[in-house]
């Protein structure tokens, strides 16, 4: 087996921050490769300058044996070296095809016009060369997250890319997808390419990967054979220390109702029906989780809840008061707090500073504000406390959201809401693209949360997450809440038909039992 990537002693210096420390990294011809590490850790980094977005500060780049001195992607992709970033770059209203061949497009006539049959006809092939299953002819926003990341796969081997680099490939994708995903790569090793893929998630790279390297503060602290590890070897690896893996709430007995939904009913942005007369109450000191594949409503329940979306019926009482149609500043004033799902769109204003991001929402509070204005020097140590407490990286209080990973945005908008000193707090999806350290500590935040008694609203499309640390969980399909179950008393196999919309066949229950009387 040949070499593929060598990348030997890469450092990459930004000012006041090392990202990459002296880093080596093998990765063979024809196999998947996981790049594993908390955020910050220099993941990304050090394969922006695999893929030529980054000079390296000292070290060298080896494609095949070769020495390499990329000055931009061009240089890389010209060497055969193809990168998926996490947030994809593709052109919503055009087509499939269009959005492949975009910018190498196939022309005729002396090359004064593209030759859009030929461009067609090329993504089919190769489409079928990979075993992909996409139409040329679908407009990109009308395709699932799925299905654009497979076009961004086939827009770099159509490049002539022979090493494709993922950066979180699953990171937005539903279970089903990842298996597609892992499919994918299978498929394409098989033929010859090879697979470097960044991730935090312990599970995945175990399944898809043949060999594993972890970062941590910038440098390789390990390579493993995916096969021979265990969860417990990576997360002590990535974080330095043993890692509580599994989040486990206690028993307890809950308060007062602090919430409530009574038939709620609510439409999506098209006007189409999303939430199908759901009611379900939240305690004080207690967890209510919900667990779905997201689209099922979840969203949009959340929004009505928090008051970003005006239900077509049913009522919303908290601390036993409508608040139905109440704004949404009234309910952050009367303690609600809310970690959104979509961290870009209404987490943060990215062009905004993280000081400027850590009063959103509490920019009118005393604690915030000097004879009418803001107080700056107030909200700065605010901001510092977040980043601290949460060990967001890097801890630039004065740099721009949209200069952080995702993770690191994730845990500053995470602190932000939990140290708002909430009665009631609803997490969506709160550690999606943290890395290991920063989930348990989200977790052990959550629980603590609980145990001051304040009442939680979880939803995750993680099964092991919401199963493990809520109290009750309702589980959500196509709008409706299936059920409320006991999370300790109900077994994966059980929540995963109700995520699918079957619910336990009690009718043949009750014929059984009534057999069982008669006999």
């Amino acid at each position: 087996m040949s070499t593929a990537v060598h990348l030997d002693g890469i450092t990459k210096r930004f000012p006041g921050v090392i990202a990459n420390d002296d880093v080596d990294l093998t990765v063979e011809q024809g196999t998947v490769h996981a790049l594993l590490g908390e955020n910050g850790a220099g993941k990304t980094t050090l394969m922006n300058v695999l893929y030529g977005l980054y000079e390296p500060t000292e070290g060298t780049v080896n494609i095949d044996g070769e020495p390499q001195d990329f000055n931009n992607p061009g240089d890389a992709i010209a060497a055969g070296v193809g990168m998926i970033h996490q947030h994809f770059m593709l052109v919503d209203p055009m087509t499939i095809a269009e959005n492949i061949v975009l910018g190498n497009e196939p022309r005729k006539w002396f090359g004064t016009t593209v030759d859009r049959e030929r461009a067609r006809q090329e993504v089919v092939e190769l489409s079928q060369r990979y075993g992909f299953d996409v139409d040329p002819d679908d407009t990109v926003e009308d395709v699932s997250v799925g299905v654009q990341q497979r076009v961004e796969i086939l827009k770099a081997l159509y490049r002539g890319a022979d090493i494709l680099i993922l950066d979180e490939p699953t990171a937005v994708l539903t279970p089903q997808e990842v298996e597609e995903l892992f499919a994918v790569f299978e498929e394409l090793t098989a033929q010859g390419k090879t697979i470097i893929f960044i991730s935090h998630k312990l599970g995945e790279a175990m399944h898809a990967a043949d060999d594993i390297t972890v970062l941590r503060d910038g440098k390789n602290v390990g390579t493993v054979d995916a096969k021979e590890t265990s969860r417990e070897e990576l997360a002590e690896l990535m974080v330095g220390r043993e890692v509580l893996l599994e989040p486990k709430s206690e028993p307890r007995e809950p308060g007062e109702q602090v919430l409530s939904v009574e038939g709620v009913n609510a439409n999506d942005n098209r006007g189409i029906p999303a939430v199908d007369d759901v009611s379900f109450e939240i305690r004080e000191g207690e967890v209510f989780g919900i667990a779905g594949v997201d689209g099922n409503g979840q969203s949009q329940l959340v929004e009505v809840i928090t008051g970003l979306r005006n239900p077509t019926s049913g009522r919303v009482t908290y601390k036993g008061r409508d608040i139905t149609h109440s704004s949404r500043r009234s309910r952050i004033d009367d303690g609600m707090a809310y970690v959104p799902e979509d961290r870009h769109e209404r987490g943060l204003v990215m062009d905004f500073d993280l000081v400027q991001n850590g009063i959103l929402g509490s920019q009118h509070n005393p604690e915030f504000t000097n004879s009418g204005a803001i107080d700056w020097p107030s909200a700065r140590g605010h901001a510092e406390d977040i980043i601290q407490s949460y060990d967001v990286r890097p801890p630039h209080p004065d740099a721009d959201a949209e200069s952080f990973s995702g993770g690191n945005q994730q845990k500053f908008i995470v602190g932000r809401e939990f140290e708002r000193n909430p009665d009631f707090v609803v997490a969506t999806h709160p550690t999606r693209g943290v890395d290991i350290g920063a989930m348990e500590f989200i977790h052990e935040r959550l629980l603590d949360l609980r145990a001051e008694g304040k009442a939680v609203l979880l939803i995750s499309s993680k099964l092991d997450e919401v199963q493990g640390l809520s109290d009750r969980l309702g589980v959500m399909h196509d709008g409706e809440l299936m059920d409320i179950v006991d999370p300790r008393n109900t077994t994966e196999e059980e929540i995963g038909l109700l995520m699918a919309g079957e619910r336990p066949d009690t009718d043949a229950d009750e014929a059984n039992a009534t057999v069982g009387d008669a006999q």
